[in-house]
Formats: structure tokens, C-alpha cells, sequence
């Protein structure tokens, strides 16, 4: 089996497995607690914060550790935008092509807290304009909310040119940077809170954190114990922290090797399967994109049908997102795009991890792609 899907999840490295054993057995106290057992936990969360900072270009006190991405997403876009409330923020600006965790969360404020929800169109590549962004950022927009990388197509967006725009209005910027984290640099973005998930990277599932600047307002979404500063409540997940801090480094320290590596073999498998399949389309930007994803459309199969076909070949892949798995409807990510529903339910995206593949592999992937394509057309 050749495994295509890490934009869905990653196995856990074992070199994040052996960091977080000790939390998961010796050291099991409650980082809470005022004695040694519980300090030694409270040690290691403090130090785990402080390597996710580095890596984010954040401060420590700025780390808010979640249970992963969709709760780091929802408590940027809600928190901030309830933080904003008191001074009378009252308008969000999300666009269409972001992870359901966002939109639905820009549903709940509008439909429960009256919040104006304004969406940004996309070019045909899934790219944001960064003058569209300022074509709608008004006096009380209290939040700009944009997925760094598409985990779908894989677009990238221009990260500095929208955080140049929200600064010189003085509107906070957020950035999910869930499937970019591991691949592009994200200590220079120049956003004000980034989200990340650890299973993305090699950590577990479950494990994550938002960094948001002390300065942007943040209403908590989670009551109680008031732990991480009270912006989260709930014991800590010390071994979680742990994992994704050494997933994190562990991705930041292989980054430019595994950029270009995986950037060559993902570049000759999208040639390789262009030539191979003459009903196949890359969607997405061709050049502004994360090195590890390829998603085409073959123009009347079915989607669902080429990724059995697939997996009968041995070859895991997906359909997109792996949150709207199970769905009958063509993925909003690609009517955004322009690209028909009929098209659009034909999508298959293959993703690829940092392992090392055989030389071959591109061309031989190609092909099992268009022996798959060509059986659902039989």
C-alpha cells in the first residue's frame, strides 16, 4: 500500500512517540498542581509552549494549546470576534475556499451574535486578492480570517501581502496554518494568530495550538479552571504539547530538504499524469502551491469511483477534505474556483509525506492513475 493522503493525517514519527512516553507514564502529573509531581509536568508544558513559539515566531505567553486544528480555528475566529464585540467590531471577513471549522464558525456568529459576515472571492487558481481583502475591510471589522494553504488544491496564499493590508487598517489577521506548518515558513507571516495541528506533522491526532498576540483580544470558549491564561480552560494535554513542539521542530529542521525533495517527485508525477490521462486537470496554483499536493479533475468519471479503482492498485488517495468526507455535494473549494459540479465531483487529490520515494514512483503512480481512470470508463 503507498499511503497519499497526509494531507488528511501523518503517522506519528517515532521520534515523537519517544518524547511524549515519559508524559504518558512517569511524569503524569496534573501541570496544575502545587508539588513536584505536578511541577515536573508544568515543566515540561512551559517548555513545550516556548519551542512552539519559536517555530511560530511568537512569544510563549502568546501559545494557547487546543486539541487541534478545528478548535484552534474556532476559537481564533470566535474568540477574537467576541473579544472585538465591546468595541463595537461587529464584521468578520472570511473567504469561500476556507476549512468548514472556519466558515462554520462564521455561521454561529452571524446566526447567534448578529455578526456580518463578508466572503472573499478566489481567481480560478483558489489565490485571494490581497486588494480585494482591502476592498472590504470597514471601521468595525473585527477579524480577517485565511487558510495559508488550501487543504484541497493546495494554493498558497500571499501571506505577507494580506497581513500588510489588515496591519496598515489596524484589523487582525488569521492565519490556518494547518497544512502549510511543516512546509512553509511561519515565523514571518506577520499575522496575528496562527493555528496548527499536530497530526499533520507526525504528532498525534488531538493535539494542536492557536498563537494569538497579546494584544488582540481573545474571549475564551472553553470555561472553568482558567488554564493557558485563561484562554482555555481544561486540564493541559501535557503529552499532546510535548508531541507537537517535537513535531514542529523536528519539520522545521528538515523543511528546505523535504521542500525540494518532495517538490521535484510531486512536479514529475503532475507531468507524468497530465501525459498519461488526457481527461486529467490540475486544479490549483500551478506555481504557488505546497510541494506535497497534486489534485486533478477527470472530466466524466467519478471521483469516488477512480479512488477505488485506486486503492485496488494499491494507492490511497482522497476525494479533498477529509472533513466532508461521505458528502454528495461537489466540494465548495472547487465551485469557488469556477469549476463546474459536475467537474468538480470528479476531483482526486494525492498528497505526499516526506518519506523518501523509489525513483520510478512518479511515473509508475501516473500510470496506476490512468489504469484506474481508464476501468471507471470501461
Amino acid at each position: 500500500m503507498l499511503y497519499l493522503d497526509h494531507a488528511a493525517t501523518s503517522p506519528v514519527r517515532p521520534e515523537v512517540l519517544e518524547a511524549m512516553r515519559p508524559y504518558l507514564t512517569d511524569v503524569f502529573g496534573n501541570p496544575s498542581s502545587h508539588h513536584t509531581v505536578g511541577e515536573a509536568a508544568a515543566s515540561a508544558l512551559d517548555d513545550a509552549r516556548r519551542r512552539v513559539a519559536r517555530v511560530l515566531g511568537m512569544r510563549a505567553g502568546d501559545v494557547v494549546f487546543t486539541s487541534g486544528g478545528t478548535e484552534a480555528n474556532n476559537l481564533a475566529v470566535k474568540g477574537i470576534v467576541l473579544g472585538a464585540l465591546a468595541g463595537g467590531k461587529r464584521h468578520l471577513v472570511v473567504s469561500r475556499i476556507e476549512h468548514e471549522s472556519i466558515l462554520e464558525s462564521a455561521d454561529f456568529l452571524h446566526r447567534f451574535h448578529g455578526i456580518e459576515v463578508s466572503l472573499l472571492p478566489v481567481d480560478g487558481f483558489g489565490s485571494i486578492s490581497a486588494s480585494d481583502v482591502q476592498s472590504l475591510l470597514r471601521d468595525d471589522t473585527a477579524l480577517v480570517s485565511v487558510g495559508h494553504a488550501n487543504n484541497e488544491v493546495g494554493t498558497v496564499q500571499d501571506a505577507a501581502a494580506l497581513a500588510a493590508v489588515t496591519r496598515a487598517a489596524g484589523v487582525p489577521l488569521h492565519l490556518d496554518a494547518v497544512q502549510s506548518a511543516g512546509w512553509l515558513p511561519l515565523d514571518a507571516l506577520g499575522a496575528d494568530a496562527v493555528s496548527v495541528a499536530g497530526h499533520k506533522l507526525g504528532a498525534p491526532k488531538g493535539t494542536g495550538a492557536l498563537a494569538v498576540r497579546g494584544r488582540v483580544p481573545l474571549e475564551p470558549l472553553l470555561h472553568g479552571g482558567g488554564q493557558e491564561r485563561g484562554r482555555r480552560s481544561g486540564t493541559e494535554n501535557v503529552a499532546g504539547a510535548v508531541a507537537l513542539a517535537t513535531a514542529l521542530e523536528l519539520a522545521e529542521a528538515e523543511r528546505v530538504d523535504a521542500v525540494a525533495r518532495v517538490g521535484r517527485s510531486t512536479a514529475r508525477f503532475i507531468s507524468a499524469v497530465l501525459a498519461a490521462v488526457p481527461r486529467a486537470a490540475l486544479t490549483g496554483d500551478p506555481a504557488h502551491r505546497l510541494p506535497g499536493v497534486a489534485s486533478f479533475t477527470f472530466a466524466g468519471t467519478s471521483g469516488e469511483s477512480v479512488l477505488l479503482e485506486l486503492e485496488r492498485r494499491g494507492v490511497i488517495s482522497s476525494s479533498g477534505s477529509a472533513c466532508a468526507a461521505g458528502s454528495d455535494e461537489p466540494s465548495p473549494v472547487l465551485l469557488a474556483c469556477g469549476i463546474a459540479p459536475a467537474t468538480a465531483q470528479t476531483s482526486v487529490r494525492f498528497t505526499f509525506g516526506r518519506g523518501v520515494l523509489p525513483d520510478d514512483a512518479p511515473e509508475h503512480l501516473a500510470q496506476l492513475v490512468a489504469e484506474s481512470v481508464r476501468a471507471v470508463l470501461a
